[in-house]
Parts: C-alpha cells; sequence; structure tokens
C-alpha cells in the first residue's frame, strides 16, 4: 500500500517528533510525502505548518523563534499557530497587514510527542491507561528512520513466528519455532490479541525479565491501532509488565519514522533506563535489518491469504481486511476496486 496516494490516512493523527526536540526551535518533517514544519507556540503548545513562506517560498523550518511565533529567516515575515502572518517588519509599526497565511495543520502533545494530521481527524489519538498511573514509569527508548513501508512494520509487530529468527541473536529460540497462536477480537480501533510465547532468557535480559530461568513463557496481550500504532504488553514470568508502544509514521512511500517508549511496573533500581533501551534497541535492530529488505508496495489484496498455514498470519490478515475496508468505506478507488474484487 503506498501510504501517500491514501487520502484517507491523512485524516489520522501520526506521532512525528519528540517535544523536546522543539524547545530549540522549528524543526522540518516530512509526513506522507507532505513537507512541515513543527514549533512550540507560547504556551508550549506544539503547531504545524506548511514549510514554505507565502512570501518567496523559503523553508520556514530555516528560521526562528520569537515569544512564540515563527520567523522566517529570509525576510523576517513572522506566523503564528494557525499559519497566519502576524508581522512584516518591512510594514510601519500599526500598519494594516495583508491577509497572508501558509496552510496549517491538525497538532495535538501526547506522550511527549507532538502528533499531527494533515485532514481533519477522524479517530482521536489512542488512549494508554498506564500514562501517568502511579507505580508506571514511561521511557522514550528511540526515534529513527527506517527505509520500508508502515504496513511492513505492523505486520512484523504482531508475527510472532519470526521471533525464533530475526531475534536469535537475543531472545528468540530456533530449536522452538511454533508460535503461540493468537486469540483475537475485532475493536472500533483495529484489534486487541493475546497469545503465550516461548522464549530464552540470556543472562544479560536477567533484569528486564526479573527471571533467571533460561527459558520462559510470556504471556503477550497486544493491540493494533488503525493505522499504524502497535501496543505490545509482555507480561514475563516475575509479573513485570514491559509495555512498548510503537508508531510507524510515513514519510513517504518507502520510508517510515519509528516511534517507540515504554511503560514498566517496576523501578529504575529495579532495572535501569539505560539497560531498557539497550535491550531492546538490539531486537529492533535486528527487525529493522530484515524489514528494510522488504517491498515497501505492500498490496492490501487479501484474496491470496485465504489458505492461511501459519498462526502468525492472523493478525495481518486482520489488518489488511481492515484498512481495505476503511479505505473503500472512504471513496478511495483502488482499495474499492480491490474490495469488490475479493468480496
Amino acid at each position: 500500500m503506498l501510504t501517500t496516494q491514501q487520502a484517507t490516512l491523512r485524516h489520522f493523527f501520526h506521532a512525528v517528533m519528540p517535544l523536546d526536540l522543539l524547545k530549540d526551535g522549528p524543526k522540518p518533517f516530512r509526513l506522507m510525502g507532505q513537507n512541515i514544519v513543527l514549533f512550540l507556540d507560547a504556551e508550549g503548545a506544539p503547531q504545524a505548518l506548511e514549510d514554505r513562506c507565502c512570501h518567496r517560498t523559503a523553508r520556514l523550518s530555516k528560521g526562528w523563534m520569537n515569544g512564540g511565533q515563527l520567523v522566517c529567516g529570509y525576510h523576517g515575515w513572522e506566523y503564528d499557530g494557525t499559519g497566519q502572518v502576524v508581522r512584516i517588519p518591512q510594514f510601519e509599526p500599526g500598519a494594516r497587514l495583508p491577509d497572508y497565511r501558509v496552510r496549517s495543520f491538525h497538532c495535538e502533545a501526547k506522550y511527549g510527542y507532538a502528533w499531527v494530521a494533515l485532514d481533519a481527524p477522524i479517530r482521536p489519538i489512542f488512549d494508554i491507561p498506564e500514562e501517568g498511573k502511579p507505580g508506571w514509569r514511561r521511557i522514550h527508548q528511540f526515534y529513527e528512520r527506517w527505509d520500508c513501508a508502515a504496513m511492513r512494520l505492523m505486520e512484523n509487530s504482531f508475527d510472532n513466528a519470526h521471533f525464533s529468527f530475526v531475534h536469535k541473536g537475543t531472545f528468540g529460540n530456533m530449536q522452538k519455532p511454533h508460535p503461540g497462536r493468537y486469540n483475537i477480537a475485532e475493536t472500533d480501533y483495529g484489534f486487541h490479541a493475546e497469545a503465550m510465547t516461548h522464549a530464552n532468557n540470556p543472562p544479560d535480559g536477567h533484569r528486564v525479565s526479573g527471571c533467571t530461568d533460561p527459558e520462559i513463557d510470556r504471556y503477550l496481550r497486544s493491540d493494533w491501532y488503525l493505522p499504524f500504532g502497535r501496543r505490545f504488553d509482555m507480561e514475563y514470568p516475575s509479573g513485570i509488565h514491559h509495555i512498548l508502544i510503537s508508531y510507524a509514521t510515513p514519510i513517504d512511500d518507502d520510508a517510515i519514522q519509528v516511534v517507540q517508549f515504554l511503560y514498566r511496573n517496576d523501578t529504575e533500581q529495579d532495572c535501569p533506563a539505560e539497560l531498557l533501551i539497550e535491550w531492546d534497541g538490539r531486537i529492533v535492530a535486528e527487525d529493522k535489518a530484515v524489514l528494510e529488505s522488504t517491498e515497501a508496495d505492500v498490496t492490501l489484496d487479501i484474496s491470496r491469504k485465504v489458505e492461511m498455514h501459519m498462526p502468525s498470519d492472523q493478525p495481518s490478515l486482520i489488518i489488511r481486511k481492515r484498512l481495505m475496508e476503511l479505505l473503500a468505506q472512504r471513496n478511495e478507488p483502488e482499495a474499492t476496486a480491490l474490495y469488490a474484487s475479493t468480496g
């Protein structure tokens, strides 16, 4: 699925940038092929505009901030968070300004990130019950570009058959390649899935799992949030929950910005954040190496997956089906044709 060709995906909030990165000035980002600039206004709220001055088309991300207003670095024109020109230095003080503006986009702050929807949102940003809850901590893990499609990361996120092979260097056990079968319930936001999976527990992962047994079973509770969000709750036998929140933000058709942060019901003394970042960093590096070798143009046609022979195909099938239904309902031409052909 080429994301830039699906207008419906512009109506979802996508995790774009850590708020901390905006504290020293405006930053550029490319979302679904659209160049935007992000900045913090006078109240500290994130704003997103088209990254193009309406005067001589300079990149606004090359400018700076002035009291919560974005200043173009070419001629000093200033913009507010709505994209309205609020100051032109070449005009005399008090002079009436022309009604000039650039496009603004829907932007919200949540979980330490700026989230942007290019068109009117059709769903709110998903909720995470552990956010701000006593006994839980949130740890920012990584924020980086991957050269693969958003759909590829979503399918991989719920594919527990790859654990034994892709992650053989961390927790995968190639001697036990049979994945646990998911029990899946579709929801209004996507689906909820649960499964029991087997994993190696090497010594350098003991503080992560809270267990010292060389092999353990982990109970997985997973959620897929339309279109490219994932919650992955691993409950270890120790009672520790290791909850990964990942989002595959489409930069364009063959690249994504991957956001990942973590919730844990333990303390820094139990397992330092630095260790958790390093441990999961090794695991996602294994995923990245494989996913960047895949083809970006992922077909949504589910007719080719009717005879599923692997339990891990089930989440992928539902993801494709639900996305295809959504796009068809909103009259996306290609999706409508596919949906009609597959029933």
